[in-house]
């Protein structure tokens, strides 16, 4: 998973893996070794690239992208407070408006 988590992130931000092995302080060919799964960064390198990447160090290994419609998850930045999360009298979840607004959760969205 973190292999293709890096391609992933990688390819969504239009970067070339040269230009993020910079940013991390290693080579392209190490970080091409990550990311064909040859090799594993270790966590100093990890928590770089999710701070890098704006996603926690956990998304970063543990997300499974190939579900669909499930992306890995920004990291949290300071404090937010929407209200609280309800459940309707028919067992659905109800979460505050403005929290589904921020994260664009529309009807079906699939959440981990």
């Amino acid at each position: 998973m973190l292999a293709d988590n890096l391609i992933f992130l990688r390819n969504i931000k239009g970067l070339t893996q040269e230009q993020v092995a910079e940013v991390i302080g290693i080579s392209r060919q190490s970080y091409s070794k990550w990311e064909q799964g040859e090799t594993y960064p270790d966590i100093d390198k990890c928590d770089k690239l999710a701070k890098y990447y704006g996603v926690t160090i956990d998304s970063l290994v543990h997300q499974d992208n190939k579900v669909d419609d499930i992306k890995i998850a920004p990291a949290p930045i300071g404090k937010h407070l929407w209200g609280t999360v309800t459940i309707g009298s028919k067992g659905q979840i109800v979460i505050p408006k403005a929290a589904r607004e921020t994260f664009e959760l529309n009807e079906g969205a699939l959440l981990l």
